[in-house]
């Protein structure tokens, strides 16, 4: 038995990513998308979500390559020079390791936006983690320490076929194992496979259709990261992207009867068996 998700990461990124979303949801086949509530354009995407009542939409937490909501004199050890979070990832994951400081303020800025979620009225379909870092012990501690018994919330694994190949997908096959139960044993559904992190930014058309006739069985998630157009903010952000490419995915004709033909109704997590 498959169940698929098909979802827009980085909602309220930039106008471009929302009208991409908005317009993937009314003209293809995209039913979730993943919120940032501390980005530039969150106001927008949260607006338009409230217009599209059957979008399934998750909180995207964002601990790096992104802004705090939080004041930065709150958060000063989860800051990079610039008042951003850090770019680099290895360099975050250690600071919230070995610096008590930084994991204080890593619960308060995490509890935050999941506050400011929750303030926009929409029911919270999933969570998941800007660049997967929910698979970082302190952020997973977070994420389900903030999410309510009476809150079904599903929880992105990030577990993709292709990744598991390799030393590096062996070294890492055992600790997204671990995460999965632990996942299990908090009570939070989630995806069985994630596709799209091999193929992240070149999500299109063609690559869309290949994964389709590929799918493992269970419960798949595929995140793509649309845009209508490529920006000087998107560019920097995401450079080498075809984020147009993947837009033009979602709202692809091919692609919508490929899905009826496997018998394919895609949804968000709430809709998963």
């Amino acid at each position: 038995m498959r169940t698929i998700v098909i979802t827009a990461d980085d909602f309220g990124f930039s106008p471009a990513v929302n009208e991409a979303v908005e317009r993937g949801y009314r003209e293809g086949v995209l039913r979730s998308a993943s919120l940032m509530v501390s980005a530039s354009a969150a106001a927008d995407a949260i607006a338009r979500a409230r217009r599209m009542p059957d979008l399934r939409v998750g909180l995207h937490v964002t601990v790096v390559r992104g802004q705090p909501l939080l004041p930065a004199a709150e958060v000063p050890h989860l800051l990079a020079a610039d008042g951003r979070f850090p770019d680099n990832l290895l360099a975050a994951a250690l600071r919230w390791a070995l610096d008590p400081r930084a994991r204080r303020e890593l619960k308060r800025e995490i509890a935050a936006q999941f506050a400011a979620f929750r303030a926009t009225g929409l029911a919270l379909d999933h969570v998941d983690v800007h660049n997967h870092l929910q698979l970082h012990p302190a952020v997973l501690a977070e994420v389900l320490a903030n999410l309510r018994p009476d809150e079904p919330a599903a929880v992105r694994l990030p577990r993709e076929p292709r990744a598991q190949a390799g030393v590096a997908g062996a070294l890492l096959a055992p600790w997204l194992a671990l995460v999965a139960r632990r996942l299990r044993r908090s009570g939070r559904r989630c995806n069985d496979w994630l596709l799209g992190v091999a193929d992240s930014g070149r999500m299109d058309e063609a690559r869309m259709l290949d994964l389709l006739e590929r799918l493992p069985p269970g419960r798949v998630e595929l995140h793509l990261h649309p845009a209508v157009r490529r920006d000087a903010e998107l560019a920097a952000a995401m450079p080498g992207y075809a984020n147009e490419a993947e837009f033009a995915a979602l709202i692809s004709p091919r692609l919508a009867t490929r899905l009826r033909e496997l018998g394919l109704e895609p949804g968000g997590f709430a809709d998963l068996a």
